[in-house]
């Protein structure tokens, strides 16, 4: 039998609870929530929790696509038309496609090196900061931008079981309330530095992250206190 088998590495997707937002108005549209969870060295949070929609999937396909070079990315569900049929069945549709689409992008290695994935999918930065952010042309590195979001208030997310889980390590289930993620999404106005310092979060003795991520972690964030686990 043998000993010290590396651990299989897993990640699940989901994407779930489609909410309308400014509903009644000519500027409505529906969002998604996407939640990962996975143990795979590729991540830097275990597990994120965000809300997206369906043009910034569009944004995202295309992006993989031009740094894909050859490699074909996953098609994405169509959009609406009119008469096809009643808004719950294609809403219905567009999230299984979604959720299709993210599983086959999950599964290439090549879609998996791209921080814009990353972002995308581990943090509520807008398209254009996401773009600055991978330019580095925001107050922080992709990986910085992430535990940030891991560790503020937006790192509390309510899973399917109803049990809370913490984002940047996935180890705590409590019965804390959800955060409303639609409600006060993270942008370059909500991050704080400090003498080339990240503001410490609040219960930071509370929280582990793994050393692991799609760029280095020698850098400001490693710094702080209690925040990353020993190597």
């Amino acid at each position: 039998m043998l000993e010290n088998q590396e651990q299989e590495e897993l990640t699940t997707v989901r994407v779930q609870d489609p909410r309308v937002q400014n509903e009644g108005s000519w500027n409505s549209y529906v969002d998604y929530k996407i939640f990962l969870h996975t143990n795979s060295k590729a991540f830097t949070a275990k597990t994120s929790c965000v809300r997206r929609r369906y043009r910034e999937f569009v944004w995202l396909r295309k992006q993989l696509q031009k740094n894909a070079g050859l490699v074909p990315v996953p098609e994405l569900p169509g959009k609406s038309t009119f008469f096809a049929g009643s808004n719950d069945e294609f809403i219905e549709t567009r999230r299984q496609g979604l959720q299709h689409f993210l599983e086959k992008v999950l599964q290439n290695v090549v879609f998996l090196s791209d921080s814009q994935l990353h972002l995308f999918l581990q943090s509520q930065l807008s398209v254009p900061e996401i773009e600055a952010c991978v330019q580095g042309r925001g107050p922080l590195g992709v990986t910085n931008v992430i535990l940030h979001y891991a560790t503020s208030n937006c790192g509390w997310v309510q899973a399917e079981d109803g049990h809370c889980v913490l984002l940047a390590g996935g180890h705590f289930n409590g019965s804390l309330p959800a955060r409303n993620h639609s409600e006060s999404p993270l942008h370059w106005s909500d991050i704080s530095i400090e003498d080339n310092h990240l503001k410490p979060p609040p219960h930071r003795s509370d929280i582990s992250i793994e050393d692991t991520g799609p760029e280095s972690l020698n850098s400001p964030a490693k710094q702080l206190a209690g925040l990353l686990e020993p190597e």
